[in-house]
């Protein structure tokens, strides 16, 4: 962590420096952003219960909640008050059948993220795997030092995984059913390419215009090949979330990716204090979603005190 202490110095060295007008577009945007993912997610599950009155303002609480708590903690704990609140909004729902639907968002989202790392690659910019364990501030360069352990590991949660699907596929009924209904929207791919597609399109050129407006306002140059370098190192960062949002390993890919075409100062003070405000914002918007659907923040006692509401032949 002492690299990220040093950038978070670095960045409040900087302060006087940031284009306030454009950092308040790009947060402005990225709250644009959120409506749009939410209205994809809410599309997804009003399909899976058509019978359901699917109300978008619930998930979009049950979704900024999510991301808000994702931001402080890691391994994607968010997910899970998510999957919570979205399944009090939606009382016919299961949690099987909710849980699928984070895979029916991904479809897009891994096409949209396998492009920008493809012209990632066609840059040469990205480090080899020789070159991550000498990353300064590398989550995983443990992982990478000792690559004998990386991969006993990697095939133990293989093997675990796949053991925990033929558990689930003989334990719960109508588990298939109940994944295939998540996907009850791609059956029509006109539909989906409306009620889902468009605005996991508009989420991610909302994404892209956020770190633009973030670039210009930490003057490094607001380019589009350094909005794609940005996008990339952010994805690379959060596919095994160890640390929060992956702060830490983002700004050590960042810095590697550019090289010297921009000074490390200020790639440091751009990197950590996008994450940052960004942070702020995700934790506000967040947390005040918690209080409004909860009305309290011990949301942990609640859903102790709540229980599972099993269904018959299945589960939750």
């Amino acid at each position: 962590m002492h690299q990220v202490e040093h950038a978070l110095r670095v960045f409040l060295g900087h302060l006087e420096d940031i284009g306030f007008g454009a950092l308040g577009i790009g947060v402005g945007c990225h709250l644009l952003k959120t409506l749009c993912t939410s209205r994809a997610w809410r599309n997804v599950i009003a399909a899976a219960y058509p019978e359901e009155h699917v109300r978008w303002r619930s998930i979009y609480a049950a979704y900024v909640a999510g991301v808000g708590l994702n931001s402080i903690l890691p391994a994607r704990s968010g997910d899970l008050l998510r999957l919570y609140l979205t399944r009090r909004a939606v009382p016919s729902a299961t949690y099987t059948t909710l849980g699928a639907t984070y895979a029916v968002m991904a479809i897009f989202d891994a096409v949209m993220a396998l492009a920008t790392l493809a012209y990632a690659l066609t840059l040469g910019v990205l480090p080899g795997l020789n070159v991550l364990p000498s990353l300064p501030d590398f989550d995983f360069g443990w992982f990478a030092r000792h690559p004998n352990f990386t991969e006993v590991l990697a095939a133990v949660v293989v093997v675990g995984g796949v053991a925990l699907f033929f558990w689930a596929r003989r334990r719960v009924r109508a588990f298939k059913e109940r994944v295939r209904q998540a996907f009850t929207v791609m059956r029509t791919p006109s539909v989906y390419l409306r009620k889902v597609a468009f605005w996991q399109a508009c989420d991610w050129v909302l994404r892209l215009v956020t770190t633009w407006f973030f670039l210009r306002a930490f003057g490094i140059p607001d380019t589009l090949r350094n909005v794609l370098l940005v996008q990339v190192t952010s994805s690379l960062a959060t596919l095994a979330p160890v640390t929060p949002g992956g702060i830490g390993t983002e700004q050590a890919f960042l810095v590697y990716v550019f090289g010297t075409a921009v000074t490390k100062t200020r790639l440091l003070a751009f990197s950590v204090g996008m994450k940052v405000t960004l942070t702020v914002v995700n934790v506000l918007i967040g947390f005040a979603a918690i209080f409004l659907v909860l009305r309290t923040f011990r949301f942990r006692r609640m859903v102790d005190g709540s229980g599972v509401d099993s269904k018959p032949g299945g589960t939750t």
